[in-house]
């Protein structure tokens, strides 16, 4: 992501608990560097099911100001929207 806009994304098919192995494959197909995995990761992963790296998680330089990473589990059922009928 750069500011507000999604620059580039990806998608790799995965386990819920093998995201990190996702990560690596991910970031080699975008051709950008690995970020470190700090403990704030792993709490934020627990409990939403996504991460968030900005660019002080990355040993390289990256162009762009963060990367975002989502477990979209592909067995759960969108909520319907109460609103709308």
């Amino acid at each position: 992501m750069r500011k507000t806009r999604i620059d580039r994304d990806i998608t790799i098919p995965c386990m819920y608990d093998e995201w990190q192995e996702a990560l690596e494959n991910a970031c080699h197909k975008l051709d950008v560097p690995s970020p470190l995995m700090l403990p704030r990761h792993e709490r934020d992963w627990a409990e939403f099911s996504q991460a968030r790296f900005l660019k002080e998680h990355f040993m390289e330089d990256v162009p762009f100001d963060r990367m975002e990473v989502e477990y979209i589990d592909p067995d759960k059922k969108k909520k319907e929207n109460p609103l709308y009928y």
